[in-house]
C-alpha cells in the first residue's frame, strides 16, 4: 500500500515534507497489530487504510479506498462531539487530543477505540487527516466485569455448579456451596484462611511440590489477568482427584483478589488415560500421522499418511524410523530433527517430502516425544502435513500484500526492500544504479474528463509498457496515484539510465486506445544516479522526485538528471548517439589503409582498413571518438559490416590493378559474438569477388578470452573458409600464451606499447622477445604495431620479427592513418 497524496500537481515545501514523515510513518507500522492508522479528506473520503484497520474494522483495503468514513463506522454515541473533534482539526490545522471513541460498523459490533488525530496538507493547509486507533474493545469489556463482578458476587457464588472461591493474600477469604462439597466440608471454617496448596497432595503428577507451583500459578495468573490450568487436590476422604482451575486476577474492594474457578473433572482425566493412544493415531485425522515405540520402530499409521505419503501401513508397520525418515528428503536433516527430539522432547518445522512416487512436496512436520507418568519416553508421534495448497495461499497472499492492487506492479514495500538490497551490492560492487521517478502529466485531467475507471485503464497499459522498457533485474512500482518508480541496478554508465528514459518517454507517448476513447499521454521524469546523487534509498528517491518535478517545470515530457552537469553531459551523449545513427543511415564513414610491411624487404603485404567518420560539423572523427559510443548503443554490428564490406571492395581493386595485397578487418566484440558472423564474411567475399585468402581478420586478446570456447568455435568456422586470423594488441590481455596452441590463429600483432617501450624499458624487450619465439614455435607470423625509429626496426628484425606497421617507412603512397 502506497501513501496517498492530494491529487494534481505535484510540489515542495512543508505540507510535502509533511506527507513524506507521514510515509515512512506508514511505512514502519504498515503490518503491526496494534495500531490502526486511516485518513480522510474534506470531503469524508477514506484516502488510506492500512492492514490493521481492516483487521479491525472488517474491511479489506480495496473495500475502504474512495469510500466516505461514515459508510464504514461511525461513533456509535457522542456523534456530535466526533464531528466536532474533526471539525477543529480541520480549522486549526493543530492536531487533536486522543480520546476514546465506541464506534458503530455495518455488521452492528461495537469496537471501541483510543484515537488521535493529527493532520497533513500544504503551505499551512490541511488535505487529510490521519487517524491512530488503538483498539480497546477488551480492555472495557474487562473494566465492565470486574465492575460487574463486584456487584454481583455473591448471586454468581451461591448459584454457581462449580466451586468457586476467592483468595486474598493467598488463603481463602470466601467460598460458594459447591466448593464446600467438592472438598467434603462440612462448613465454611473448614476452608477459609486456608491454601490451595494445603487442600492438594505435597506434590503434583509431574513431581513439583505443590507449594511452590501453587505460587508460580498465581505469578503468572496476575501477569496475564487469568490463568486456565489442570491441579490435583484432595477430596474430604483424602483420596486426589482432578480439577480445571480457572484464576482471575481481580480487584473486589480496593483489595487485589483472585477469583477462582474450580471443576472435578477426574471422569475426563480417566478417559484420557485410557484412549490416549487412540487420540495420538486419530484415524479420521487429515493430517499424516506415525506412531513408534520408544526404540523408533513404527507401530501404527493413520489412513492419512497412506493418501499423503504413497506408503501403506502394512509396509511400515515394525520398520524402523530411520528406513522411512516421514519422507524427509534430507538425510542430514532428519538426523537434526532427531537431535532436536531428543534434546527438547519436540521439533516442528517445513520439510521437503517425497511420496512413494517419487514426487517432492512441502509438508510440515510434527514430531513429539511422548512420556509416561514416570517421564520415561514411551512413543514418538509424528504429523505430516501437506502444505502445497497452503504454500501456494502464501504466495498469493504475500503477492497481494507486496504488490499494487490496481497494476500488479511492486509497492512501495516491496519497492523499498529491492531498493535497499541494489544499494548493498552497488555498495559492494562499486557499481552504479539509477532511480527514475515518473509522473504522467495532466493525469487528474483525465480523471475529472473520463472517470476513475478509464484513469484506471490507463494506469494499467502504462504499467505494462514501463515493464517491457526496463530488463528483468529491474524493477518498476506503483508509488501511488500516476506516480511510478523505476529502479536500474548495476548500470555500467550514467548513460544507460538516459537510455531507458528516453525508450519509457517514446513508449508513454504513443497513443492509447481504451474502450471507446484514444488518449495521447506524456510524462515527466526525474532521475537520481547512485552514488554521485545519494547513498541511501530515501535520499535517492528525494533527489529523483526532485529532478521529475523540475522537469514537470521545463515543460513537461522530457527527463531531468538530478545533476545539472550530468544532464548536460548526458544531452550531449545522446545527441552525439543520434548524429551516429544518422551516420550509419547515410553512410557517413571512409576507410584509412595502413601498410603492413615484411620486416626483411619493406615490402607491403598487406593493408589494414580502419574506419573514420566525417561528421558533417566535427568534421573527420577518429575510432576513438566513436567506437566506444557506437559499442554501447548497439551500432557497432552495422559499422563492422560496412567495413567488412568496403575494405573487401577495395582489396577487389587493388588485385584487379595487379597488386594482391591482402587487406585486414577489425573485428569488434559484439561483432565477433553474433551468430551470424560467418554468413556475413561469407557475403562480403561474394559481392566483391575478393577470394578469401586475401582477407584477415583481427580479434582482439581480450575477446579470446572472454569467450572461451565459443571463441574457438567461431574462429576455426572462419578458418574453414579460408580468410587469415590474427590476434590484434597482443600482450595487453594477459592471457596465458600457451593457450593459443589450441587456436587456428596465423599471425599475432604485439601492442604498440610494448615497441614504444623496450628501448627505455629492458623487462618490455624481453616481453617483445618471448612472444616472437613462442608465436614462431606455435608457427604463427608476428607483426609489430607501431613502429616509429629504426632502432626499434633494427631490434625487431634482430628478434625475427617477420612484419611491421607504423611511421617508419610508411609504404607505397597508398592511404594511410
Amino acid at each position: 500500500m502506497s501513501l496517498p497524496v492530494p491529487s494534481g500537481e505535484r510540489y515542495l515545501g512543508p505540507g510535502h515534507q509533511a506527507l513524506d514523515l507521514i510515509a515512512h510513518l506508514v511505512a514502519a507500522i504498515e503490518v503491526t497489530p496494534l495500531v490502526a492508522v486511516r485518513s480522510v479528506d474534506r470531503d469524508g473520503i477514506v484516502r488510506f487504510w492500512n492492514h490493521s484497520s481492516a483487521r479491525l474494522y472488517g474491511v479489506a483495503t480495496e473495500h475502504a479506498l474512495g469510500r466516505p468514513l461514515e459508510a464504514l463506522m461511525r461513533p456509535a454515541s457522542r456523534a456530535a462531539d466526533y464531528a466536532a473533534a474533526l471539525d477543529r482539526v480541520w480549522r486549526t490545522g493543530r492536531p487533536g487530543a486522543a480520546r476514546d471513541w465506541c464506534m458503530r460498523l455495518p455488521d452492528g459490533r461495537a469496537v471501541w477505540i483510543y484515537s488521535t488525530m493529527f493532520p497533513v496538507g500544504r503551505d499551512g493547509v490541511p488535505q487529510q487527516i490521519f487517524c491512530m486507533d488503538v483498539d480497546i474493545t477488551a480492555r472495557k469489556a474487562e473494566d465492565s466485569a470486574r465492575l460487574a463482578a463486584g456487584a454481583n458476587f455473591r448471586h454468581l457464588v451461591e448459584r454457581s455448579c462449580d466451586a468457586i472461591v476467592l483468595l486474598r493474600r493467598g488463603r481463602i477469604a470466601a467460598a460458594n456451596p459447591a466448593a464446600l462439597s467438592l472438598f467434603g466440608c462440612a462448613g465454611k471454617d473448614a476452608l477459609l484462611r486456608r491454601t490451595l496448596a494445603q487442600l492438594s497432595p505435597p506434590c503434583q503428577a509431574d513431581g513439583e511440590a505443590s507449594a511452590a507451583a501453587a505460587r508460580l500459578r498465581a505469578r503468572q495468573a496476575r501477569a496475564q489477568g487469568n490463568l486456565r490450568y489442570d491441579w490435583r487436590y484432595l477430596n474430604g476422604a483424602g483420596q486426589p482427584f482432578w480439577a480445571e482451575v480457572l484464576m482471575t486476577s481481580v480487584t473486589l474492594d480496593r483489595q487485589p483478589t483472585f477469583y477462582t474457578v474450580i471443576r472435578d473433572i477426574s471422569v475426563r482425566k480417566a478417559a484420557e488415560q485410557s484412549l490416549c493412544l487412540a487420540a495420538q493415531v486419530f484415524e479420521n485425522s487429515r493430517d499424516a500421522i506415525v506412531l513408534t515405540d520408544g526404540g523408533h520402530v513404527i507401530a501404527a499409521v493413520n489412513r492419512a499418511y497412506s493418501d499423503v505419503t504413497g506408503f501403506h501401513g502394512a509396509q511400515m508397520l515394525g520398520q524402523p524410523l530411520g528406513a522411512h525418515r516421514c519422507g524427509i528428503e534430507d538425510e542430514a536433516q532428519y538426523q537434526r530433527i532427531l537431535a532436536a527430539v531428543e534434546a527438547g522432547g519436540h521439533w516442528q518445522g517445513e520439510v521437503w517430502a517425497v511420496r512413494a512416487n517419487g514426487q517432492r512436496y512441502p509438508a510440515w512436520l510434527t514430531l513429539t516425544a511422548i512420556r509416561d507418568a514416570r517421564s520415561q519416553v514411551c512413543n514418538y508421534m509424528g504429523m505430516l502435513s501437506d502444505i502445497t495448497e497452503r504454500k501456494q495461499a502464501e504466495a498469493q497472499t504475500r503477492h497481494q500484500a507486496e504488490h499494487d492492487f490496481l497494476t500488479g506492479l511492486p509497492n512501495r514495500a516491496l519497492l523499498l526492500d529491492r531498493l535497499n538490497l541494489a544499494l548493498t551490492a552497488a555498495r559492494r560492487h562499486h557499481s552504479l544504479m539509477a532511480i527514475l521517478f515518473l509522473d504522467l502529466d495532466r493525469f487528474k485531467h483525465i480523471n475529472d474528463a473520463l472517470g476513475h475507471h478509464v484513469g484506471d485503464l490507463l494506469l494499467r497499459e502504462v504499467a505494462a509498457r514501463l515493464v517491457r522498457c526496463v530488463r528483468a533485474v529491474d524493477t518498476v512500482s506503483r508509488q501511488g496515484g500516476d506516480e511510478f518508480l523505476i529502479v536500474l541496478t548495476d548500470i555500467g554508465a550514467v548513460d544507460q539510465a538516459a537510455h531507458v528514459a528516453a525508450t519509457v518517454l517514446q513508449s508513454i507517448t504513443q497513443q492509447y486506445v481504451l474502450e471507446q476513447h484514444r488518449l495521447d499521454v506524456t510524462t515527466s521524469i526525474g532521475i537520481a544516479v547512485y552514488p554521485g546523487d545519494g547513498t541511501d534509498a530515501d535520499t535517492l528517491v528525494r533527489h529523483a522526485d526532485l529532478a521529475m518535478y523540475h522537469a514537470k517545470q521545463h515543460g513537461r515530457n522530457r527527463y531531468q538528471f538530478f545533476n545539472a552537469e550530468m544532464n548536460l553531459q548526458i544531452t550531449e551523449r545522446l545527441r552525439f548517439e543520434s548524429d551516429l545513427r544518422r551516420a550509419v543511415a547515410e553512410r557517413q564513414f571512409e576507410l584509412a589503409f595502413q601498410p603492413e610491411l615484411d620486416m626483411a624487404t619493406g615490402q607491403v603485404l598487406g593493408m589494414e582498413a580502419l574506419v573514420r567518420w566525417r561528421h558533417p560539423e566535427l568534421g573527420l572523427l577518429a575510432p576513438s571518438r566513436f567506437i566506444g559510443v557506437a559499442e554501447d548503443c548497439g551500432l557497432m554490428v552495422a559499422i563492422g559490416t560496412w567495413v567488412l564490406q568496403e575494405a573487401c571492395r577495395h582489396a577487389r581493386g587493388w588485385q584487379d590493378e595487379g597488386r594482391p595485397l591482402v587487406v585486414a578487418v577489425n573485428l569488434s566484440p559484439s561483432q565477433f559474438m553474433q551468430r551470424g558472423l560467418a554468413a556475413t564474411v561469407r557475403e562480403a567475399l561474394a559481392a566483391s569477388a575478393l577470394p578469401s585468402s586475401l582477407l584477415a581478420l583481427e580479434i582482439t586478446e581480450t575477446v579470446l578470452m572472454h569467450d572461451g570456447g565459443g571463441a574457438l568455435a567461431t574462429l576455426q568456422n572462419l578458418r574453414a573458409m579460408g580468410v587469415s586470423l590474427v590476434i590484434d594488441d597482443f600482450g595487453t590481455g594477459y592471457s596465458r600464451l600457451g593457450h593459443l596452441k589450441d587456436c587456428p590463429v596465423d599471425k599475432l600483432k604485439i601492442d604498440r606499447s610494448f615497441v614504444n617501450d623496450f628501448e627505455h624499458e629492458p623487462a618490455e624487450a624481453a616481453v617483445v622477445s618471448a612472444i616472437i619465439a613462442l608465436a614462431h614455435s606455435l608457427k604463427m607470423k608476428v607483426l609489430a604495431e607501431g613502429v616509429e625509429t629504426a632502432a626499434q626496426l633494427q631490434y625487431l628484425r634482430e628478434q625475427g620479427c617477420d612484419q611491421y606497421q607504423g611511421s617508419y617507412l610508411r609504404g607505397d603512397g597508398m592511404d594511410r592513418a
